[in-house]
């Protein structure tokens, strides 16, 4: 469960970076500019973008690719990261409640 939450930290700080930088480059540009996915992965490392490709249409599913990756490619980064950080927060989170009375044995 700890991992599980941390991961979720991890990807919920993420997002909220990827939240600022795209608010900093729509300042810049007068109008919203959306910090794709898809040109994220691109601009850190291009070759990995293109090798997962390959992989997924020569060796899982070449279905898988086009409307389903692709897809997600083009959503906004922040969203990719803070949704499932969120999630998987939730789902991990420690459900003890310190406050219940405690019972003792008799």
């Amino acid at each position: 469960m700890i991992i599980g939450r941390l991961i979720g930290w991890l990807l919920i700080a993420i997002g909220l970076m990827l939240v600022g930088v795209e608010a900093l480059a729509s300042l810049r540009a007068g109008e919203w500019a959306p910090q794709l996915l898809g040109q994220l992965w691109f601009e850190l490392d291009s070759g990995s973008l293109n090798f997962t490709q390959a992989i997924i249409q020569r060796y899982l599913l070449p279905m898988l690719w086009d409307p389903v990756i692709v897809s997600m490619l083009l959503w906004p980064a922040w969203i990719v990261f803070l949704v499932p950080g969120i999630i998987l927060s939730v789902l991990c989170r420690n459900r003890t409640n310190k406050y219940a009375p405690k019972k003792y044995l008799s």
